[in-house]
């Protein structure tokens, strides 16, 4: 799955290629939104992305810190696409505890399981007048 007769690749094919997005559409709009960094600085599409390159992508609250192991150009099977990357153990480690710490927050909540009656609808109210106070 290597470029063809090339060591380089544009930087939102490789992002679509890596699987890191579903589309070369929203790859770019990623890029174009400063969500992609190169070497620390924002990106362009049109980037030429080598091995050896350093990139850090943010994908709605994940951020990803890769390395360009392999360049391609065709997207295959996700198998192949985590081979042409490799994630930074604190990156890696980051995003696990940011999710881990999504996960028990959603724990916390129960919403209820029938809507207030009239008496928890006044508790309700009064509970709220006494923070506007």
């Amino acid at each position: 799955m290597e470029a063809a007769n090339s060591d380089s690749v544009r930087l939102d094919l490789w992002l679509w290629a890596a699987r890191f997005f579903k589309t070369r559409a929203l790859a770019r709009q990623a890029i174009d939104t400063g969500k992609v960094e190169w070497g620390g600085q924002r990106a362009k599409a049109s980037r030429a992305v080598r091995v050896g390159d350093a990139l850090r992508i943010a994908r709605g609250e994940d951020q990803y810190e890769v390395q360009v192991l392999a360049v391609s150009d065709t997207r295959g099977p996700a198998s192949v696409a985590q081979g042409l990357y490799a994630e930074s153990e604190e990156s890696r480690i980051r995003r696990e505890a940011a999710r881990a710490t999504r996960a028990a927050e959603r724990a916390g909540f129960r919403p209820p399981e029938t809507k207030p009656d009239k008496r928890a609808r006044r508790l309700i109210r009064a509970l709220g007048d006494i923070d506007a106070t």
